[in-house]
């Protein structure tokens, strides 16, 4: 059910941007936005998680110098049946973690360092299964390719507004051009990242076997994006949808606005998970409670030798 709504979502964009490309220059108008769409699209392809790394700050780290963490990645690596990814740590206190790379052999997993303090050695390593869950769904592509659309979209909206078909052009069809198209594409990338955190969400239980850590991770780490900045997404917006939780709203709302499905709707998600694996499916305790107990006990669990 959710491949088929990603797979109706990207036709919309892909919609979206031939329709844009028509209102400038007709079917051979179409035609170029396709193609330049497609060249885009390569580019972003191979190069985006160098990008993504580099504006993060991100340190690739390695058995050497974060023992700890590289095992746990390797491990539930192994246990999902996947290469091992590069692995990276990014320095700020705001408690996130991230998953890109082109495909499963070009992978690489981060987390920051205020995760590693935040939570315990079962919940990190539900984390990162989570993040391998999208890197084995190849959501790491598909984000990558539907924020490279509605980029385009939003040039290309800019761009009929001055260089639209001159004769006969429609004064309604540019304004919706300029300022509805970009906004639905918006949406739609919104509505797909939603999409895929419940996809990873699933992946990341069966990986890690432990969907109600998962669940308290969860709610830790909307509890502290909450309440500590992430320069990094302050900086870059359109990253948001990368991070297992809502870095610029922790609280999260299942809005149209929103990049992340709420907290309590994915913790009630695993829930159900759990009791289908025979687990006990206890509520994590609150938000508020999580925020309480992470200021009360945070702690490097992971001894990182420099």
């Amino acid at each position: 059910m959710n491949n088929m709504k990603t797979l109706m979502l990207l036709a919309a964009l892909t919609a979206l941007f031939m329709g844009l490309g028509y209102l400038i220059g007709g079917s051979g108008g179409a035609l170029i936005a396709l193609v330049v769409s497609g060249a885009m699209n390569l580019f972003a392809i191979w190069n985006a998680d160098k990008i993504v790394l580099r504006m993060h700050n991100a340190r690739e780290v390695d058995m050497a110098t974060a023992p700890e963490f590289v095992g746990i990645v390797k491990d539930l690596a192994a246990r999902a049946g996947l290469p091992m990814p590069k692995v990276f740590l990014i320095d700020t206190d705001a408690p996130n973690a991230f998953a890109t790379g082109r495909d499963p052999d070009h992978a690489a997993v981060a987390a920051t360092t205020g995760l590693l303090r935040m939570l315990d050695r079962d919940e990190i390593a539900a984390v990162m299964a989570h993040e391998l869950g999208h890197v084995r769904n190849r959501d790491t592509l598909l984000m990558t390719v539907t924020a490279t659309l509605a980029g385009a979209i939003s040039m290309l909206g800019n761009f009929a507004l001055f260089f639209g078909r001159g004769e006969g052009r429609n004064p309604l069809a540019i304004i919706a051009a300029v300022i509805v198209a970009p906004f639905a594409a918006m949406l739609v990338q919104m509505a797909i990242s939603r999409t895929r955190e419940y996809g990873a969400d699933r992946a990341g239980a069966e990986i890690s076997g432990q969907p109600m850590k998962l669940a308290s991770a969860l709610q830790k780490l909307a509890a502290g994006a909450a309440r500590i900045p992430n320069p990094y997404a302050a900086r870059s917006p359109a990253a948001a949808q990368l991070y297992i939780v809502e870095p610029l709203m922790g609280r999260g709302m299942d809005s149209l606005f929103s990049t992340h499905p709420k907290p309590e709707n994915r913790v009630a998600a695993l829930a159900a998970i759990a009791q289908g694996m025979g687990q006990s499916a206890a509520r994590p305790q609150t938000i508020a409670d999580a925020a309480a107990r992470g200021s009360a006990s945070a702690l490097d669990p992971l001894k990182r030798r420099r």
